[in-house]
């Protein structure tokens, strides 16, 4: 079985910052990609919030950066992903493509979240050209236009509401009933009290309109069964993100949605050598910046950790 010091499961800005500075404090870190790897940045087009990146710069690309950056420090960057975990005992053993177990003195978990979407070919082709899951990240790109946003929760109501500092007119589709809505008091208040946001009650999204951008959204009326499309630039889907942490559910503290639990002021968890970074236990900020400055943390700790147990 293979051994390494420390082990990164993911490589999003988190996993790939985290193996930078691994690498540099010669824990001769292994990454493992997962699924996708760059994470969601590698489905995002134009990244213009990111520090460094005056002119902005495509995501994929800067995950591009970013590997090869880890890669010139040493680490080693792998194709696979973690399948499952057995975190009994101080050395931990992590499962790689159903095929090979690996020994691990400290792991890093980076394996981000995934947005929920609504499931139409319309959203999923569009995706990175007016379609988007995040509203802080891509909104800028539609100032003074006029964008939907379809969600009923807190992170509709916030994503709408910075939306409307931005945009024209916010469109907000919202499948229940206005005594139904799942947002707290005090956000719904915010929204209908927002004259730009115009909400759409009842209704569900039928299609995306565009070719090679967002041009409108068809939405139906549940109640009445009236069907209208309405111009918009962009399309913003706030319906939740899942967490990918599914494979460490029986050894890591979670919230009841999933995200990894950790120690305030650090990347530690419940688990001696095991830390997690970025959108795996952030379910606040959710952005580039955040995740690598996450990925730092949790390699710095993971360092701290094996030099007091003598193994680096």
């Amino acid at each position: 079985m293979e051994h390494v010091h420390c082990l990164i499961i993911g490589s999003g800005p988190a996993g790939y910052t985290a193996a930078i500075y691994a690498a540099r404090a010669g824990l001769k870190p292994v990454l493992y990609q997962g699924i996708q790897p760059g994470g969601q940045l590698t489905i995002t087009t134009e990244v213009e919030n990111y520090p460094g990146y005056a002119e902005g710069i495509q995501g994929p690309e800067m995950m591009v950066h970013f590997e090869k950056q880890a890669a010139r420090m040493g680490a080693d960057i792998r194709y696979g992903m973690a399948t499952k975990v057995d975190f009994d005992g101080p050395v931990h053993k992590i499962e790689i493509d159903e095929e090979k177990w690996i020994e691990a003195d400290a792991v890093i978990i980076s394996t981000g979240a995934s947005a929920k979407w609504l499931g139409l070919d319309s959203e999923q082709r569009l995706n990175g050209y007016g379609v988007s899951a995040c509203a802080v990240c891509d909104g800028f790109f539609f100032r003074g236009k006029e964008v939907a946003i379809v969600g009923a929760g807190d992170t509709a109501c916030e994503e709408a509401l910075y939306l409307s500092k931005l945009a024209t007119t916010v469109h907000m589709v919202v499948r229940k009933s206005e005594h139904c809505m799942k947002a707290s008091k005090v956000m719904q208040h915010r929204v209908k009290n927002t004259p730009n946001i115009k909400i759409y009650w009842n209704s569900e999204t039928l299609e995306v309109l565009g070719e090679e951008k967002v041009y409108g959204v068809r939405i139906k009326n549940n109640e009445s069964g009236e069907v209208q499309e309405v111009p918009v630039s962009a399309f913003f889907v706030a319906i939740g993100h899942q967490p990918n942490s599914n494979i460490f559910k029986d050894w890591v503290d979670m919230d009841e949605v999933g995200y990894i639990q950790t120690i305030p002021g650090s990347s530690k968890t419940n688990i001696h050598g095991v830390f997690a970074a970025g959108d795996v236990q952030d379910k606040i900020y959710r952005q580039a910046v955040s995740a690598a400055g996450s990925g730092c943390m949790a390699a710095l700790d993971a360092e701290r950790y094996l030099s007091i147990k003598g193994l680096a």
